[in-house]
Protein backbone atom coordinates (compact mmCIF):
# COMPACT_ATOMS: atom_id res chain seq x y z
CA UNK A 1 0.00 0.00 0.00
CA UNK A 2 1.36 3.26 -0.83
CA UNK A 3 -0.16 6.68 0.34
CA UNK A 4 0.21 9.30 -2.23
CA UNK A 5 0.41 12.91 -1.58
CA UNK A 6 1.97 15.95 -4.38
CA UNK A 7 3.17 18.87 -3.08
CA UNK A 8 3.80 22.21 -5.56
CA UNK A 9 7.22 23.91 -4.92
CA UNK A 10 7.59 27.83 -5.90
CA UNK A 11 10.82 27.63 -3.19
CA UNK A 12 14.85 27.00 -5.12
CA UNK A 13 15.06 23.69 -7.26
CA UNK A 14 18.41 22.75 -4.97
CA UNK A 15 16.91 22.50 -1.73
CA UNK A 16 14.31 20.07 -3.05
CA UNK A 17 17.15 18.09 -4.94
CA UNK A 18 19.33 18.20 -1.90
CA UNK A 19 16.22 17.33 0.44
CA UNK A 20 15.63 14.17 -1.70
CA UNK A 21 19.39 13.15 -2.73
CA UNK A 22 19.94 12.92 1.03
CA UNK A 23 22.77 10.97 1.68
CA UNK A 24 21.74 10.06 5.55
CA UNK A 25 18.23 8.95 4.27
CA UNK A 26 18.94 7.38 1.33
CA UNK A 27 21.69 4.73 2.43
CA UNK A 28 24.39 6.95 0.70
CA UNK A 29 22.38 7.79 -2.31
CA UNK A 30 22.29 4.40 -3.10
CA UNK A 31 18.26 4.59 -2.75
CA UNK A 32 18.25 7.32 -5.43
CA UNK A 33 17.52 7.90 -9.55
CA UNK A 34 16.95 9.80 -12.54
CA UNK A 35 15.44 10.38 -15.29
CA UNK A 36 16.28 12.33 -18.14
CA UNK A 37 18.89 14.12 -16.17
CA UNK A 38 22.23 13.28 -14.80
CA UNK A 39 23.59 12.73 -11.31
CA UNK A 40 24.99 16.12 -10.39
CA UNK A 41 24.00 17.85 -12.56
CA UNK A 42 19.99 17.60 -12.06
CA UNK A 43 19.39 21.30 -11.06
CA UNK A 44 21.35 23.21 -14.14
CA UNK A 45 19.43 20.92 -16.38
CA UNK A 46 15.99 21.31 -15.18
CA UNK A 47 17.04 25.13 -14.67
CA UNK A 48 18.90 25.46 -18.38
CA UNK A 49 15.10 23.82 -19.43
CA UNK A 50 12.57 26.55 -17.47
CA UNK A 51 15.38 29.41 -19.52
CA UNK A 52 14.90 27.57 -22.56
CA UNK A 53 11.40 27.31 -22.75
CA UNK A 54 11.31 30.65 -21.76
CA UNK A 55 9.07 28.98 -18.38
CA UNK A 56 11.50 30.28 -15.18
CA UNK A 57 8.38 31.86 -12.99
CA UNK A 58 5.37 30.26 -10.97
CA UNK A 59 6.18 26.56 -9.72
CA UNK A 60 9.47 25.85 -9.85
CA UNK A 61 9.10 22.10 -9.17
CA UNK A 62 6.78 19.53 -7.79
CA UNK A 63 7.33 17.00 -5.22
CA UNK A 64 5.43 13.28 -5.32
CA UNK A 65 5.72 11.32 -1.98
CA UNK A 66 4.40 7.69 -2.04
CA UNK A 67 4.20 6.49 1.99
CA UNK A 68 4.40 2.74 1.54
CA UNK A 69 2.77 0.28 4.66
CA UNK A 70 5.32 -0.53 7.70
CA UNK A 71 6.71 -3.98 6.69
CA UNK A 72 5.24 -4.43 3.46
CA UNK A 73 7.90 -3.40 1.09
CA UNK A 74 11.85 -3.55 1.06
CA UNK A 75 13.43 -0.27 -0.22
CA UNK A 76 14.78 -1.80 -3.32
CA UNK A 77 10.98 -2.60 -4.34
CA UNK A 78 9.88 1.17 -3.40
CA UNK A 79 12.82 2.46 -5.31
CA UNK A 80 11.37 0.21 -8.26
CA UNK A 81 7.61 1.08 -7.79
CA UNK A 82 8.81 5.10 -7.94
CA UNK A 83 10.95 4.46 -10.82
CA UNK A 84 8.17 3.00 -13.14
CA UNK A 85 6.01 5.49 -11.52
CA UNK A 86 8.23 8.25 -12.98
CA UNK A 87 8.94 6.63 -16.33
CA UNK A 88 4.70 6.06 -16.97
CA UNK A 89 3.86 9.39 -15.21
CA UNK A 90 6.27 12.13 -16.06
CA UNK A 91 7.41 11.23 -19.69
CA UNK A 92 9.96 14.08 -20.93
CA UNK A 93 10.09 15.69 -17.52
CA UNK A 94 13.25 15.48 -15.74
CA UNK A 95 12.64 14.12 -12.29
CA UNK A 96 14.79 13.18 -9.38
CA UNK A 97 13.67 9.80 -7.07
CA UNK A 98 15.13 9.16 -3.33
CA UNK A 99 13.65 6.83 -1.63
CA UNK A 100 14.07 7.32 2.49
CA UNK A 101 14.37 4.94 5.22
CA UNK A 102 14.94 6.48 7.96
CA UNK A 103 11.36 6.23 9.53
CA UNK A 104 9.62 2.89 10.23
CA UNK A 105 7.72 3.36 7.05
CA UNK A 106 9.62 3.65 3.73
CA UNK A 107 8.61 6.43 1.50
CA UNK A 108 9.88 7.63 -1.83
CA UNK A 109 9.94 11.27 -2.69
CA UNK A 110 10.60 12.20 -6.55
CA UNK A 111 11.12 15.80 -7.59
CA UNK A 112 10.38 16.29 -11.34
CA UNK A 113 10.69 19.94 -13.72
CA UNK A 114 7.78 21.79 -13.54
CA UNK A 115 8.68 22.36 -17.41
CA UNK A 116 8.71 19.17 -19.57
CA UNK A 117 12.10 19.20 -21.62
CA UNK A 118 10.72 17.76 -24.76
CA UNK A 119 7.26 19.57 -25.01
CA UNK A 120 7.79 23.01 -23.19
CA UNK A 121 4.34 22.92 -21.72
CA UNK A 122 3.98 22.90 -17.94
CA UNK A 123 2.70 20.49 -15.33
CA UNK A 124 -0.23 21.31 -13.53
CA UNK A 125 -2.18 19.00 -11.00
CA UNK A 126 -5.76 19.05 -9.55
CA UNK A 127 -8.27 16.61 -7.63
CA UNK A 128 -9.25 15.10 -11.28
CA UNK A 129 -5.59 14.28 -12.21
CA UNK A 130 -4.79 13.18 -8.90
CA UNK A 131 -6.95 10.50 -8.64
CA UNK A 132 -6.90 9.40 -12.22
CA UNK A 133 -3.16 9.58 -13.03
CA UNK A 134 -0.79 9.78 -9.64
CA UNK A 135 -3.61 7.46 -7.70
CA UNK A 136 -4.14 5.50 -10.46
CA UNK A 137 -0.92 4.40 -11.56
CA UNK A 138 0.36 4.10 -8.18
CA UNK A 139 -2.53 1.61 -6.97
CA UNK A 140 -1.93 -0.19 -10.53
CA UNK A 141 1.71 -0.76 -9.81
CA UNK A 142 1.22 -1.52 -6.36
CA UNK A 143 -1.51 -4.42 -6.85
CA UNK A 144 1.27 -5.74 -9.57
CA UNK A 145 3.95 -6.19 -7.04
CA UNK A 146 1.63 -7.54 -4.54
CA UNK A 147 1.30 -4.45 -2.02
CA UNK A 148 -2.16 -3.71 -0.57
CA UNK A 149 -4.07 -0.40 -1.98
CA UNK A 150 -6.26 2.06 -0.26
CA UNK A 151 -9.61 1.56 -1.25
CA UNK A 152 -10.95 5.37 -0.48
CA UNK A 153 -9.29 8.36 0.08
CA UNK A 154 -10.15 12.02 -0.26
CA UNK A 155 -8.30 14.20 -2.39
CA UNK A 156 -4.92 16.25 -1.17
CA UNK A 157 -5.03 19.97 -1.25
CA UNK A 158 -2.25 22.47 -0.57
CA UNK A 159 -3.20 23.76 3.35
CA UNK A 160 -1.58 25.20 6.15
CA UNK A 161 0.80 23.69 8.49
CA UNK A 162 -2.02 23.26 11.12
CA UNK A 163 -4.51 21.59 8.75
CA UNK A 164 -1.81 19.24 7.40
CA UNK A 165 -0.98 18.24 11.09
CA UNK A 166 -4.40 17.86 11.71
CA UNK A 167 -5.90 16.04 8.47
CA UNK A 168 -2.71 13.68 9.44
CA UNK A 169 -4.78 13.03 12.47
CA UNK A 170 -7.74 12.02 10.52
CA UNK A 171 -9.70 15.02 10.95
CA UNK A 172 -10.08 17.01 7.74
CA UNK A 173 -11.86 20.26 8.84
CA UNK A 174 -12.08 22.73 11.48
CA UNK A 175 -15.32 22.06 12.87
CA UNK A 176 -14.49 18.14 13.00
CA UNK A 177 -10.66 18.62 14.24
CA UNK A 178 -12.44 21.41 17.27
CA UNK A 179 -14.89 18.08 17.84
CA UNK A 180 -12.75 15.71 17.84
CA UNK A 181 -10.15 17.78 20.25
CA UNK A 182 -13.23 18.60 22.77
CA UNK A 183 -14.01 15.08 23.28
CA UNK A 184 -10.94 13.98 23.49
CA UNK A 185 -10.11 16.89 26.05
CA UNK A 186 -13.17 15.94 27.99
CA UNK A 187 -12.58 12.73 28.36
CA UNK A 188 -8.80 13.55 29.70
CA UNK A 189 -10.00 16.44 31.97
CA UNK A 190 -10.08 16.13 35.84
CA UNK A 191 -12.09 19.24 36.01
CA UNK A 192 -13.26 22.52 34.30
CA UNK A 193 -9.88 23.98 34.59
CA UNK A 194 -8.13 21.59 33.21
CA UNK A 195 -10.36 21.12 29.90
CA UNK A 196 -9.68 24.88 29.58
CA UNK A 197 -5.41 24.22 29.86
CA UNK A 198 -5.86 21.11 27.58
CA UNK A 199 -7.36 23.08 25.18
CA UNK A 200 -5.02 25.76 24.70
CA UNK A 201 -2.52 23.05 25.03
CA UNK A 202 -3.80 21.76 21.54
CA UNK A 203 -3.48 25.51 19.94
CA UNK A 204 -6.96 26.76 20.64
CA UNK A 205 -8.08 30.12 22.03
CA UNK A 206 -11.04 30.47 24.56
CA UNK A 207 -13.50 33.47 24.65
CA UNK A 208 -15.82 33.11 27.59
CA UNK A 209 -19.08 34.25 27.96
CA UNK A 210 -22.74 33.54 27.42
CA UNK A 211 -21.30 30.47 24.85
CA UNK A 212 -17.75 29.07 24.89
CA UNK A 213 -16.16 30.02 21.70
CA UNK A 214 -12.73 28.39 20.25
CA UNK A 215 -10.44 29.31 17.65
CA UNK A 216 -7.21 28.35 16.02
CA UNK A 217 -4.19 29.62 16.75
CA UNK A 218 -1.83 30.41 14.00
CA UNK A 219 1.42 29.70 13.33
CA UNK A 220 4.80 31.47 12.47
CA UNK A 221 4.52 30.86 8.59
CA UNK A 222 7.29 28.05 7.54
CA UNK A 223 9.56 29.57 4.63
CA UNK A 224 9.32 27.72 1.09
CA UNK A 225 6.10 26.37 1.62
CA UNK A 226 4.34 28.51 -1.34
CA UNK A 227 1.95 29.47 1.45
CA UNK A 228 2.98 33.90 0.80
CA UNK A 229 5.73 35.81 2.40
CA UNK A 230 8.04 34.09 5.35
CA UNK A 231 7.76 35.16 8.27
CA UNK A 232 4.49 35.64 8.44
CA UNK A 233 1.89 33.81 9.63
CA UNK A 234 -0.07 30.50 8.67
CA UNK A 235 -3.63 31.43 9.46
CA UNK A 236 -5.61 29.11 11.80
CA UNK A 237 -9.35 30.96 12.15
CA UNK A 238 -10.16 34.47 11.46
CA UNK A 239 -13.65 33.91 13.53
CA UNK A 240 -14.80 31.94 17.23
CA UNK A 241 -16.40 28.96 16.84
CA UNK A 242 -19.19 28.00 19.14
CA UNK A 243 -19.71 24.26 18.77
CA UNK A 244 -22.22 24.69 21.96
CA UNK A 245 -24.91 25.61 19.26
CA UNK A 246 -25.34 23.14 17.81
CA UNK A 247 -24.84 20.48 20.29
CA UNK A 248 -25.40 21.00 24.00
CA UNK A 249 -22.35 18.63 25.15
CA UNK A 250 -19.95 21.55 24.25
CA UNK A 251 -21.70 24.17 26.30
CA UNK A 252 -19.72 25.41 29.51
CA UNK A 253 -22.64 23.27 31.75
CA UNK A 254 -22.50 20.31 29.68
CA UNK A 255 -18.65 19.85 29.57
CA UNK A 256 -18.90 20.03 33.19
CA UNK A 257 -21.14 17.07 33.36
CA UNK A 258 -19.58 15.35 30.13
CA UNK A 259 -16.54 15.36 32.34
CA UNK A 260 -18.42 13.75 35.28
CA UNK A 261 -17.93 10.59 33.49
CA UNK A 262 -21.23 10.48 31.23
CA UNK A 263 -19.60 11.36 27.95
CA UNK A 264 -20.34 8.42 26.44
CA UNK A 265 -23.82 8.21 27.26
CA UNK A 266 -24.21 11.52 26.17
CA UNK A 267 -22.79 10.49 22.80
CA UNK A 268 -24.78 7.69 22.16
CA UNK A 269 -27.95 10.32 23.15
CA UNK A 270 -28.65 7.83 25.95
CA UNK A 271 -29.52 11.13 27.90
CA UNK A 272 -29.26 14.93 27.57
CA UNK A 273 -26.11 16.84 28.56
CA UNK A 274 -27.68 18.27 31.52
CA UNK A 275 -30.21 16.73 33.59
CA UNK A 276 -32.53 19.17 35.43
CA UNK A 277 -34.24 17.10 38.90
CA UNK A 278 -36.26 19.43 41.29
CA UNK A 279 -34.93 19.24 44.67
CA UNK A 280 -37.41 16.82 46.33
CA UNK A 281 -40.25 17.68 48.61
CA UNK A 282 -42.65 15.66 50.46
CA UNK A 283 -46.11 16.25 49.82
CA UNK A 284 -48.00 18.69 52.04
CA UNK A 285 -51.40 19.73 52.24
CA UNK A 286 -51.54 23.45 51.71
CA UNK A 287 -54.15 25.79 50.61
CA UNK A 288 -53.69 27.72 47.22
CA UNK A 289 -51.01 30.28 47.25
CA UNK A 290 -52.06 33.76 47.39
CA UNK A 291 -49.86 36.31 45.52
CA UNK A 292 -49.76 40.15 46.40
CA UNK A 293 -47.32 42.77 44.57
CA UNK A 294 -45.43 41.95 41.56
CA UNK A 295 -45.43 38.47 41.31
CA UNK A 296 -49.75 39.11 41.67
CA UNK A 297 -48.99 41.48 38.66
CA UNK A 298 -47.54 39.19 36.32
CA UNK A 299 -50.13 35.99 37.55
CA UNK A 300 -52.79 38.19 36.36
CA UNK A 301 -50.80 39.22 33.48
CA UNK A 302 -49.71 35.66 32.34
CA UNK A 303 -53.55 34.95 32.55
CA UNK A 304 -54.61 37.58 30.31
CA UNK A 305 -52.09 36.48 27.79
CA UNK A 306 -53.01 32.64 28.03
CA UNK A 307 -56.61 34.21 26.87
CA UNK A 308 -55.17 36.13 24.34
CA UNK A 309 -53.79 33.02 22.63
CA UNK A 310 -57.05 31.55 22.19
CA UNK A 311 -59.71 32.53 19.37
CA UNK A 312 -62.51 34.98 20.65
CA UNK A 313 -65.24 36.20 19.07
CA UNK A 314 -65.41 38.94 19.53
CA UNK A 315 -62.03 39.86 20.39
CA UNK A 316 -61.73 40.90 23.46
CA UNK A 317 -57.73 42.11 23.89
CA UNK A 318 -55.47 44.66 22.69
CA UNK A 319 -53.41 44.06 19.03
CA UNK A 320 -50.73 45.01 21.73
CA UNK A 321 -51.67 42.31 24.20
CA UNK A 322 -51.83 39.91 21.21
CA UNK A 323 -47.78 41.00 20.32
CA UNK A 324 -46.82 39.75 23.84
CA UNK A 325 -47.87 36.75 23.48
CA UNK A 326 -44.47 35.69 21.68
CA UNK A 327 -42.66 37.27 24.92
CA UNK A 328 -45.21 34.65 27.16
CA UNK A 329 -41.24 32.44 28.19
CA UNK A 330 -39.57 35.48 29.11
CA UNK A 331 -42.54 36.75 31.07
CA UNK A 332 -42.91 33.02 32.87
CA UNK A 333 -38.85 32.88 33.69
CA UNK A 334 -39.22 36.86 35.21
CA UNK A 335 -42.36 35.32 37.12
CA UNK A 336 -40.29 32.42 38.45
CA UNK A 337 -37.40 34.77 39.60
CA UNK A 338 -39.58 36.86 41.36
CA UNK A 339 -41.14 33.66 43.46
CA UNK A 340 -37.65 32.49 43.98
CA UNK A 341 -36.68 35.92 45.57
CA UNK A 342 -40.03 36.64 47.12
CA UNK A 343 -39.84 39.44 45.47
CA UNK A 344 -43.57 41.42 45.75
CA UNK A 345 -42.50 45.11 46.00
CA UNK A 346 -39.79 47.97 44.46
CA UNK A 347 -38.27 47.77 47.95
CA UNK A 348 -37.61 43.83 47.67
CA UNK A 349 -36.51 44.22 43.81
CA UNK A 350 -34.38 47.09 44.55
CA UNK A 351 -32.92 45.26 47.48
CA UNK A 352 -32.28 41.89 45.34
CA UNK A 353 -30.33 44.10 42.60
CA UNK A 354 -28.24 45.63 45.28
CA UNK A 355 -27.18 42.27 46.60
CA UNK A 356 -26.39 41.41 42.67
CA UNK A 357 -24.75 44.54 42.25
CA UNK A 358 -22.18 43.80 45.66
CA UNK A 359 -21.91 40.07 44.57
CA UNK A 360 -20.83 40.82 40.98
CA UNK A 361 -18.50 43.71 42.23
CA UNK A 362 -16.84 41.34 44.75
CA UNK A 363 -16.50 38.49 42.16
CA UNK A 364 -14.87 41.45 39.46
CA UNK A 365 -12.32 41.88 42.13
CA UNK A 366 -11.33 38.13 42.93
CA UNK A 367 -11.21 37.97 39.28
CA UNK A 368 -8.90 40.77 38.75
CA UNK A 369 -6.92 39.28 41.04
CA UNK A 370 -6.59 35.51 39.39
CA UNK A 371 -6.07 37.38 35.94
CA UNK A 372 -2.43 39.05 37.72
CA UNK A 373 -1.55 36.36 38.73
CA UNK A 374 -2.33 34.90 35.13
CA UNK A 375 -0.55 38.19 34.02
CA UNK A 376 2.84 37.44 36.28
CA UNK A 377 2.84 33.92 34.75
CA UNK A 378 2.12 34.48 30.86
CA UNK A 379 5.35 34.00 29.65
CA UNK A 380 5.62 30.04 31.34
CA UNK A 381 1.97 29.11 30.51
CA UNK A 382 2.78 29.91 26.76
CA UNK A 383 5.73 27.90 27.11
CA UNK A 384 3.47 25.38 28.61
CA UNK A 385 1.37 25.50 25.03
CA UNK A 386 4.41 25.80 22.89
CA UNK A 387 5.76 22.58 24.26
CA UNK A 388 2.47 21.13 23.75
CA UNK A 389 0.83 22.16 20.70
CA UNK A 390 4.78 22.36 18.64
CA UNK A 391 5.92 19.00 19.40
CA UNK A 392 5.01 17.65 16.14
CA UNK A 393 6.53 20.23 14.45
CA UNK A 394 9.86 19.25 16.42
CA UNK A 395 9.61 15.62 15.52
CA UNK A 396 8.83 17.12 11.66
CA UNK A 397 11.92 18.86 11.95
CA UNK A 398 14.18 16.14 13.56
CA UNK A 399 12.85 13.55 10.50
CA UNK A 400 14.44 16.61 8.00
CA UNK A 401 11.01 18.43 6.83
CA UNK A 402 11.97 21.08 5.59
CA UNK A 403 9.84 24.65 6.29
CA UNK A 404 9.73 23.74 10.36
CA UNK A 405 12.44 26.14 11.14
CA UNK A 406 10.32 28.48 12.86
CA UNK A 407 8.14 26.16 14.83
CA UNK A 408 11.37 24.35 16.07
CA UNK A 409 12.52 27.59 17.66
CA UNK A 410 10.06 28.05 19.32
CA UNK A 411 9.73 24.96 20.29
CA UNK A 412 13.30 25.12 21.38
CA UNK A 413 12.93 28.86 23.41
CA UNK A 414 9.66 27.10 25.40
CA UNK A 415 11.96 24.61 26.66
CA UNK A 416 14.40 26.79 27.76
CA UNK A 417 12.05 29.27 29.14
CA UNK A 418 10.31 26.33 31.37
CA UNK A 419 14.26 25.05 32.28
CA UNK A 420 15.17 28.19 33.95
CA UNK A 421 12.14 29.34 35.68
CA UNK A 422 12.80 26.87 38.62
CA UNK A 423 9.66 25.27 38.52
CA UNK A 424 8.98 21.76 38.21
CA UNK A 425 6.62 21.36 35.14
CA UNK A 426 4.14 18.87 36.67
CA UNK A 427 3.73 21.71 39.27
CA UNK A 428 3.58 24.11 36.79
CA UNK A 429 1.17 22.67 34.88
CA UNK A 430 -1.25 21.99 37.87
CA UNK A 431 -1.04 25.52 38.99
CA UNK A 432 -2.10 26.79 35.46
CA UNK A 433 -4.84 23.77 36.09
CA UNK A 434 -6.19 25.23 39.20
CA UNK A 435 -6.14 29.03 38.20
CA UNK A 436 -7.84 28.25 35.01
CA UNK A 437 -11.05 26.08 36.84
CA UNK A 438 -10.84 29.19 39.43
CA UNK A 439 -11.35 31.25 36.57
CA UNK A 440 -13.91 29.50 34.64
CA UNK A 441 -16.18 29.03 38.23
CA UNK A 442 -15.94 32.72 39.08
CA UNK A 443 -16.79 34.10 35.18
CA UNK A 444 -19.77 31.91 35.96
CA UNK A 445 -20.92 33.41 38.72
CA UNK A 446 -20.25 36.90 37.78
CA UNK A 447 -22.53 36.04 34.33
CA UNK A 448 -25.55 34.58 36.99
CA UNK A 449 -25.33 37.95 38.92
CA UNK A 450 -25.52 39.83 35.98
CA UNK A 451 -28.18 38.12 34.48
CA UNK A 452 -30.14 38.57 38.03
CA UNK A 453 -29.58 42.71 37.69
CA UNK A 454 -30.67 42.33 33.97
CA UNK A 455 -33.95 40.21 35.25
CA UNK A 456 -34.57 43.27 37.83
CA UNK A 457 -33.88 45.82 35.52
CA UNK A 458 -36.51 43.65 32.96
CA UNK A 459 -39.42 43.44 34.93
CA UNK A 460 -39.14 47.38 36.75
CA UNK A 461 -39.35 48.42 32.68
CA UNK A 462 -42.22 46.38 32.14
CA UNK A 463 -44.16 46.98 35.04
CA UNK A 464 -45.68 50.24 34.21
CA UNK A 465 -46.48 49.03 30.63
CA UNK A 466 -48.06 45.99 31.89
CA UNK A 467 -50.09 47.57 34.28
CA UNK A 468 -51.52 49.67 31.57
CA UNK A 469 -52.19 46.74 29.02
CA UNK A 470 -54.32 45.32 31.97
CA UNK A 471 -56.48 48.16 32.55
CA UNK A 472 -57.04 48.50 29.12
CA UNK A 473 -57.70 44.91 29.03
CA UNK A 474 -59.81 44.94 31.75
CA UNK A 475 -62.08 47.69 30.55
CA UNK A 476 -62.30 46.63 26.95
CA UNK A 477 -63.95 43.15 28.58
CA UNK A 478 -66.27 45.49 30.72
CA UNK A 479 -67.45 47.33 27.25
CA UNK A 480 -67.29 43.67 25.48
CA UNK A 481 -69.79 42.38 28.52
CA UNK A 482 -72.01 45.75 28.49
CA UNK A 483 -72.12 45.35 24.80
CA UNK A 484 -73.55 42.14 25.12
CA UNK A 485 -76.12 42.65 27.58
CA UNK A 486 -77.67 45.42 25.91
CA UNK A 487 -77.79 42.82 22.86
CA UNK A 488 -79.90 40.74 25.21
Amino acid sequence: MAVTKVLARKGRLDVGIHYVLNGDKTNEQILTAYLNCDPGHACRQMLDTKRAMGKTDGVQYYHIIQSFKPGEVTPELALEIAREFAAEHLPGYQAVIGVHVDKEHIHAHTIFNSVNADTGEKYHSNARSYYSQIRAISDRLCREHGLSVIMEGKADKAVSYIEWLRQSRGQPTFRAMLEADLREAIEDANDIGHFFLIMEHKGYEIKHGSRLGFRLRGQPRPSGTGLGRPGGKVPGQERFMIPGRKDPLFTEDGIRAAIGGNLDAIAAGTRPAIIYRPRYQPYRRRHPQKYTGFMALYVHYLYLLGKAGQRQYPPRMTPHLRREIMKFEQYKEQFAFLREHAISSAEGLQSVRTRAEETLAGLIKQRTILNVRKKKRRALYDALSDTAALAPAKELYEDGMPGMEEQFARYMDAVSALEQCGIHREQLMAEKAELYRQLADINREIRRARKEISMCDTIERNRPQMEHDIHVAEAKAKEVERDEYRRR
